[in-house]
């Protein structure tokens, strides 16, 4: 008999005037109050566990109530309701590889340049600094401010304090038309990535890095060039 059950035992028993242990009949009630007297004291209660126990127990008992409804009810049992999990966590999985972060729309369409007249060169510079520290947001944003800083000073584009990527892409495709669908899309990319938390990989810098090399070498349609522009 264990130490619980032999006190209460001795609760519920008299002795007799020959020394044997005669039941006592005790009223329900009374009886139920000395066995929860009995029990309250701390020497019944060394092993419980603490309140974070008892917090943690009642939570995983209340997800597996869960897990068990959910099982009933799908098709398979347990077994059904893996399979769907792992079939909505691969379709997730797969959008986030298709799409990339979530863009938001920025606002507005921000100015370019956020500091003072820097060069092409100098962008530049800030750029593969940025790349090679992993840093590909900041690098994609410098190098659109060089594209767009070296079309000015090619007098491909005037120098306009306030021009939005968006602004420059348009300007800039009227003399460059092979280019003007990458220029646009560029200009896209810088806003998602600027405005949009959009998050860049080296792949993306690369791809402006291009754009960039490649402008250098083409031969502006000196016809269409932006009206105010220098000659």
């Amino acid at each position: 008999m264990s130490v619980t059950g032999g006190t209460i035992a001795r609760l519920l028993l008299m002795r007799a005037d020959d020394g044997t242990d005669l039941p006592v009949d005790i009223p329900r009630g009374p009886a139920r109050e000395a066995a929860e007297r009995e029990l309250s004291k701390p020497m019944y209660h060394q092993n419980d566990p603490n309140l974070l126990q008892r917090g943690l127990d009642r939570f995983w008992e209340w997800v597996d109530g869960i897990f068990n409804s959910a099982a009933g009810a799908t098709p398979g049992g347990a077994v059904g309701l893996v399979t769907i999990v792992l079939i909505v966590i691969a379709l997730t999985v797969a959008l986030w590889w298709r799409l990339g972060t979530p863009r938001r729309s920025p606002a507005t369409g921000s100015a370019l340049f956020n500091e003072g007249p820097r060069s092409a060169a100098q962008h530049r510079a800030t750029a593969e600094e940025h790349a090679a520290a992993g840093h590909f947001n900041q690098a994609v944003q410098e190098r659109m401010r060089a594209i767009v800083r070296a079309l000015e000073e090619r007098a491909l584009l005037d120098p306009r304090p306030g021009r939005t990527a968006d602004e420059a892409a348009a300007e800039a495709g009227r003399p460059l038309p092979d280019h003007a669908e990458a220029l646009r899309d560029a200009a896209r990319t810088f806003d998602d990535i600027a405005y949009g938390g959009r998050a860049a990989d080296q792949q993306a810098y690369l791809r402006f890095k291009e754009l960039d090399n490649q402008l250098e070498l083409t031969k502006p349609q000196l016809s269409t060039v932006t009206p105010g522009a220098a000659g």
